[in-house]
């Protein structure tokens, strides 16, 4: 359908009848103002992280910053915490898809995020519709039915935070003077020109979740980008609310600094821990020395987890800001009792910890969870909506901390054999268009895969990449598995047309010369 586009863009795409609110002349103008005045400093920001690789792969390692020094030390603290940011005990996330978010906003969590990048398959359908999606949830227009079923949201629902795409992601189907849009300044664009003044007549706001920062500098744009857009729109400076994910080891040395970037804008840190996982393999893919366990056994308890988790929350409470603790990816079954039980047994172990700790809040997968996770952060924090005054002093972490990567053994070949099997099942869902898939009763997003193919990719060429019985782990070991794995996958999704190619796309990113940064970036050319 035709619709009035802005001079200099384009749109690549189909545009149904139903896109044509969302796509409003107004609302493409407003994203195209966002396009002109950052994107030469976005594509700047990712020239610096591939320097920066470029270091580390030569052998430098991250560390504090001297030249940020006197913001550490400095006695600051974020913007004032909205009432409705106040209490996160429990935040459940998933992806735009409509009925998923009227289970997720009924689902007695605290908050909802609203997932337009890890738990999203991010075909052009699922963009646009996904906002058309979270337009009507917040007008309270977003109910349906279907098979006989009715689907509506409750009188009390959660708060809604949304996750736009990350600074590495473009929109390829929107261009602007002939350069691909940022993909996270059309989420967030689109989603802020259409709710913003509504959230606030509504007594919430424009609240954010920012997700693969890798420095302070990258959390200084996204300010920018608040600052215009507020004033762009004429609201208040302030008004936009973003709490961001600590899920890459570089980030990690930056905290302060990000919450100070974002002070006025800001809700906190996340502690995404399963990108923080895939960024620390990605980081060290070449160092000798670095070789991480079977993904199973690296979990939070283990030493450089464990101890970006407790500064996190010091560093977050030490700023009047919400620790956000992360996802727990199990889920419940309806057809195997123990199962279910193990479920439950971990969430109410992830959570008791998290709370322990002084986290303010987690996340879960999956509604059938929420009350058992609720009810470990009610034993800790009783009534009360927060613990931001748990100011962790004990807590005293160095960069050797942070960089003490183990367990490095085992490496099993079940754990080598899950690793291929979830990310080809992974992969055949995500170019199908799902991006959130349960998977072995864990619910698998991208992140997750990512996991999977590095940590292969990474045993081929590690020294440490051997299997607890002897074997070298190898390329050709690999496509063996690959071979066997996806016949096991096929069957498991009933022949999908996208197995064969998916299982490619892993065979050649986990043996092939050189490390894919991201396997979103060769899977999006796909569409």
């Amino acid at each position: 359908m035709a619709i009035a586009i802005p001079a200099g863009m384009q749109i690549n795409a189909t545009v149904k009848a139903e896109y044509c609110a969302i796509l409003s002349f107004e609302a493409l103008s407003f994203i195209a103002q966002l396009h002109r005045a950052f994107e030469p400093t976005r594509q700047a920001l990712l020239a610096a992280r591939v320097a920066r690789t470029a270091r580390l792969d030569a052998g430098e390692r991250p560390d504090f910053l001297p030249e940020t020094a006197h913001i550490r030390v400095g006695d600051w603290r974020v913007g004032q915490i909205p009432a409705a940011l106040q209490c996160r005990r429990v935040e459940i996330t998933g992806p735009v898809e409509r009925k998923m978010i009227i289970n997720a906003l009924n689902s007695g969590a605290d908050a909802y995020m609203s997932d337009f990048e890890d738990s999203n398959s991010p075909v052009w359908g699922n963009q646009v519709q996904g906002q058309i999606n979270l337009f009507d949830a917040i007008r309270r227009q977003v109910d349906f039915e279907a098979n006989g079923k009715a689907y509506k949201l409750n009188d009390k629902t959660a708060t809604l935070l949304v996750r736009p795409r990350g600074w590495h992601l473009d929109e390829k189907h929107v261009t602007v003077d002939g350069q691909r849009m940022s993909g996270g300044l059309f989420d967030f664009g689109l989603f802020f020109f259409h709710n913003a003044k509504e959230l606030l007549a509504r007594g919430a706001g424009p609240y954010l979740y920012l997700p693969k920062m890798e420095s302070h500098l990258e959390a200084r744009l996204w300010n920018d980008v608040f600052v215009l857009a507020q004033n762009t729109l004429g609201v208040a400076q302030g008004t936009i609310k973003a709490t961001v994910l600590i899920e890459t080891i570089l980030a990690a040395f930056e905290m302060d600094e990000i919450l100070y970037e974002l002070r006025e804008h800001s809700a906190g840190l996340n502690a995404g821990r399963w990108d923080y996982i895939f960024s620390c393999i990605k980081k060290f893919k070449n160092d000798a020395d670095f070789c991480l366990a079977d993904r199973s056994q690296v979990t939070m308890t283990a030493p450089f987890m464990r101890s970006y988790a407790l500064l996190l929350v010091k560093t977050c409470h030490q700023r009047g800001a919400p620790a956000m603790g992360g996802m727990s990816a199990l889920i419940p079954s309806r057809t195997d009792a123990q199962a279910n039980e193990r479920a439950f047994a971990g969430i109410r172990s992830d959570k008791t910890r998290d709370a322990t700790d002084g986290y303010d809040g987690g996340w879960v997968a999956h509604p059938g969870l929420v009350d058992v996770a609720m009810a470990e952060f009610v034993k800790v924090l009783g009534d009360k909506p927060n613990q931001f005054e748990k100011q962790r002093p004990d807590v005293q972490i160095s960069a050797a901390n942070l960089l003490n990567f183990k367990p490095e053994a085992p490496i099993t070949e079940n754990g080598l054999r899950n690793n291929v099997n979830v990310g080809i099942h992974y992969l055949a869902a995500w170019l199908s268009g799902n991006g959130c898939v349960p998977i072995h009763h864990l619910m698998e997003d991208a992140a997750t895969a990512e996991i999977s193919r590095s940590q292969v990719w990474q045993w081929i060429r590690s020294p440490k990449g051997v299997l607890d019985d002897g074997r070298k782990i190898t390329a050709q070991l690999v496509r063996d598995l690959v071979e066997q794995e996806t016949a096991k996958v096929d069957a498991a999704l009933n022949g999908l047309s996208t197995v064969k190619r998916a299982a490619e796309i892993f065979e050649n990113m986990s043996t092939r010369d050189d490390f894919v940064e991201f396997l979103t970036l060769p899977l999006y050319e796909e569409f």
